[in-house]
């Protein structure tokens, strides 16, 4: 029997999805079901006046007043209502729900559903916001003494836009009442959060709601929180109803509505010798909430650790804050918060070296982070800490120093860019989680029971190797429960590189429990004379793993995967229209559960920075995004995407299964600033993405200029 790690075994769910057979949720009907739509405010700001709804019979209405339970979409802070109550706060926040048994007849009820408002002034700039969600602070050693240190104390700003995440499928659920049960299924990532939702909107005790998921076309993290609102929705209609809800949105309503990725401001001011060593970092992080805070708290958490990206410093201050405006809610997005402020450093560590006359590669040789040194936090590498082996790989197999000799001065760029993504939750994070992991005998092999969902990536398939190696038994003796709360236990949700590295050694822990339980007999041979039975694993932190919340110091992470990449590009210089024509992405993750697909997310998530990087622009107009369709926000295709080189390297991390760290959210954080740098190469001074074409011919076409001073 040949070992199911580190081999390209068949996907658990290829051969549903290449033939049609799996079922989406808009493929799933139920008898005597309608359909759902929501009525959505239209301005960003202010109070409803006055209702009018002037519809005939057969249709259901319901609003506020028809939750049984508390009107909040629970999360993390309750101040996001499931349905307006007086009060709006963005536009397309929903405020009436509406069902019909015939689909067509929901388009256009404008004509018979209206509000009047008494508008408030909205606010659209982050910093000109008087409501802070969440502020975070990091310090390390002492700043001025980093400061009296340098030669040369640099600064820079650097600004990212918001992001689609784009799945290819739209949210959608539906809701089914009974005696006992309310039942949603639905698209989604995280199925006991809609869980906790659904108990606190209905009022009901949790054994009285059910969450399935159904085969999901991709998340990004946008099926993370936002199907919690929906599916709250369809509940609410289902139980006014009395009869099987569906609610698919369309894709101009969920570009419209659902969450994005936050915009952020990044300043660093940074202390540096002559000779390129790093004395002190001092970095502000503002990030665009939008109009409720869902999950900022945690999105500026991740972004404040990052901000002072893979380098060694001694003296660090970092402050952040999340704030809010009059935009829709602003959420998950793959990355969670890395992908900004890595922006942030990355671009400054271009102009940084430009400054004080080094090569960008030697800046960061004397500067990145190594087994033995301490992060931001305070936290202790380990000796799988790979910040030097990816970049020096990167730089040599793309010839970074040789292009960027022959191409100065020409049409063509090359940038770099180094980053680390940590894995799992943050902090205390995974401790209060709490996750469970669960695996039962069958006749033949083993089930997985977990609430890691599938969206693409290849959770089953992943899951199952572990098991499959851990167990001694084949790849295709090991089967995998459909997700439904009904049946596995919460594993926590499916999101910040954690299901391979958490879940994955949880479920490695049961496999080989279940092992040592069968001794000599095979699992059909103990499942013939002994029946089945069931082995549960619960998350423990490894040992010596400490955080401190209130102060954040100490181990923000188990282990970090690391990346470099280099990109080529050219830049029209009629049109500036900018052509990637090579990318080179180096990836540290400890272990390749399965090279294709961490290749796949590698290339996935690579290829999504750059549209991020160049051509993802979410335009918002009065607090409305302006542009939400397919024909003018624009995403990479297979058209545009360049040739692409991956390099996988392997450095185990000890607490991982079969030493495996996340690979899925770290890909994303690499390619917009070594565009950007890439573009710098050319001699365009951009300090903001995306870089479209318009931000490019505006640019400066000198060297940067940053405010600087003889430390002393």
């Amino acid at each position: 029997m040949g070992r199911a790690v580190g081999a390209n075994v068949r996907r658990k769910d290829g051969d549903a999805k290449v033939t049609g057979a799996a079922k989406y949720i808009d493929d799933i009907s139920f008898p005597g079901m309608i359909f759902g739509a929501t009525i959505r405010s239209t301005i960003p700001h202010g109070e409803i006046a006055a209702r009018h709804v002037k519809l005939p019979g057969g249709f259901v209405v319901a609003d506020y007043h028809d939750i049984p339970g508390k009107n909040y979409v629970a999360l993390i802070d309750p101040d996001q209502p499931c349905l307006a109550e007086h009060i709006v706060r963005h536009v397309a926040e929903p405020i009436l729900l509406v069902g019909h048994a015939d689909r067509p007849r929901l388009i256009g009820l404008e004509q018979q559903v209206s509000f009047e408002y008494l508008e408030r002034a909205p606010i659209y700039d982050p910093e000109a916001s008087d409501t802070c969600f969440k502020r975070i602070s990091i310090d390390k050693g002492d700043l001025d003494r980093g400061f009296a240190e340098a030669d040369v104390v640099f600064e820079g700003e650097y600004r990212t836009g918001h992001q689609e995440q784009l799945y290819i499928e739209t949210n959608g659920v539906i809701a089914v009442p009974g005696d006992e049960q309310m039942t949603v299924y639905g698209s989604l990532q995280c199925p006991y959060y809609v869980h906790k939702a659904l108990v606190v909107l209905l009022g009901l005790p949790p054994g009285r709601v059910r969450v399935v998921q159904t085969e999901t076309g991709g998340g990004f993290g946008g099926k993370e929180e936002y199907p919690s609102m929906l599916a709250c929705h369809a509940a609410i209609l289902a139980r006014k109803a009395g009869r099987p809800v569906k609610m698919i949105y369309d894709r101009v309503e969920d570009l419209l509505a659902t969450t994005k990725r936050h915009p952020s401001i990044i300043r660093h001011r940074t202390g540096v010798t002559r000779g390129g060593r790093i004395t002190a970092m001092d970095v502000e992080v503002v990030m665009d909430g939008g109009a409720y805070a869902t999950l900022s708290a945690v999105v500026l958490s991740r972004g404040v650790i990052h901000a002072s990206g893979p380098y060694r410093c001694d003296h660090i201050r970092i402050r952040g804050r999340a704030m809010l405006t009059h935009t829709p809610p602003n959420g998950a997005f793959r990355g969670f918060g890395a992908p900004q402020t890595q922006f942030g450093i990355e671009a400054h560590m271009d102009r940084l070296a430009d400054e004080i006359g080094i090569d960008p590669v030697k800046l960061r040789e004397l500067n990145a982070l190594k087994p033995g040194d301490t992060t931001a936090t305070g936290q202790t590498l380990g000796k799988d800490a790979s910040a030097l082996p990816v970049l020096r790989e990167a730089v040599r197999r793309s010839g970074f120093r040789e292009k960027r000799r022959k191409w100065r001065g020409t049409t063509r760029g090359i940038g770099l860019s180094l980053f680390f993504h940590g894995s799992g939750f943050t902090g205390g994070g995974e401790v209060k989680l709490a996750s469970k992991a669960s695996l039962e005998l069958t006749a033949r092999g083993a089930r997985i029971l977990v609430a890691s969902t599938e969206i693409g990536q290849g959770t089953r398939t992943m899951h199952a190797q572990i098991v499959a190696d851990a167990l001694g038994v084949p790849f295709d003796d090991i089967d995998v429960h459909e997700v439904d709360t009904d049946f596995v236990p919460d594993s926590g949700p499916t999101v910040a590189s954690r299901t391979c590295t958490i879940v994955g050694k949880l479920l490695e822990r049961c496999a080989r429990d279940m092992r040592k339980r069968l001794g000599r007999l095979s699992p059909a041979d103990y499942f013939k004379k002994h029946g089945s039975f069931t082995v549960t694993s619960q998350y423990e932190p490894p040992p010596n793993l400490l955080w401190d919340d209130e102060g954040y110091k100490g181990d923000a992470y188990g282990s970090y995967a690391w990346g470099c990449n280099v990109v080529e590009l050219e830049v029209d210089p009629a049109t500036f229209e900018v052509r990637p024509i090579n990318v080179t992405a180096v990836a540290e993750i400890g272990k390749a559960i399965h090279p294709m697909m961490a290749e796949g997310q590698i290339e996935g998530g690579t290829a999504q920075g750059l549209g991020y990087a160049l051509i993802e622009e979410v335009v918002m107009r009065d607090g409305r995004m302006a542009n939400a369709q397919l024909t003018n926000y624009i995403i990479p295709t297979p058209l545009d995407a360049a040739p692409m080189k991956v390099v996988m390297l392997e450095r185990p991390y000890a607490y991982g299964p079969f030493g495996a760290k996340g690979v899925g959210e770290m890909p994303i954080d690499g390619p917009a600033p070594a565009v950007i740098n890439a573009l710098r190469h050319c001699g365009y001074d951009v300090r903001s993405i995306p870089a479209t074409p318009e931000r490019l011919m505006n640019a400066p076409r000198q060297k940067a200029e940053g405010k600087r001073q003889k430390a002393g």
